[in-house]
């Protein structure tokens, strides 16, 4: 950040350091000794051995942080940034809520075709019954060959 802001990472955590009431633990937080080790070794700057590690743990900033960093720093390339954060807050906040937005019209979309379906199932399941039905042969009333006669039998 110190580079964005064009000063030096001391002046910078300087700056930070003399102005800490204006950077409560939702403006900024030091990161963890396995996170500063996973994000050294993504950038493969510095090398292990004694002597050569990070002597103190970096700072992460918020958005309120990055903005509050912008405000109380005097260059001009700080004041500039400031601007430009703002913004690109501003931008990434409105497409997050076009994104949900979408996500719930995404939703609600989902439901109404869920029953849709499955009315559409239940029809086509009747359907189906109502053609096996059909398919059955009608039960024949073929009368027998020859003569028969009912005979009562006495109780």
């Amino acid at each position: 950040m110190a580079a964005i802001y064009g000063v030096e990472t001391r002046a910078l955590n300087q700056t930070v350091k003399r102005n800490a009431e204006r950077f409560p633990v939702d403006f900024r937080f030091q990161l963890s000794i396995d996170e500063a080790e996973s994000s050294r070794s993504q950038t493969v700057i510095l090398k292990r051995g004694r002597g050569k590690n990070v002597k103190f743990l970096p700072y992460v900033f918020t958005e309120h942080g990055a903005i509050m960093a912008a405000t109380v720093l005097s260059s001009s390339r700080a004041v500039e940034m400031s601007i430009y954060v703002v913004r690109a807050f501003v931008q990434l906040r409105a497409v997050l809520a076009s994104s949900s937005e979408f996500v719930e019209q995404l939703n609600r979309l989902e439901t109404r075709i869920e029953k849709k379906l499955a009315s559409h199932d239940d029809a086509i399941a009747e359907m189906f019954a109502a053609i096996r039905e059909l398919m059955k042969p009608p039960p024949s009333e073929q009368r027998g060959i020859g003569f028969t006669a009912k005979i009562e039998m006495p109780d």
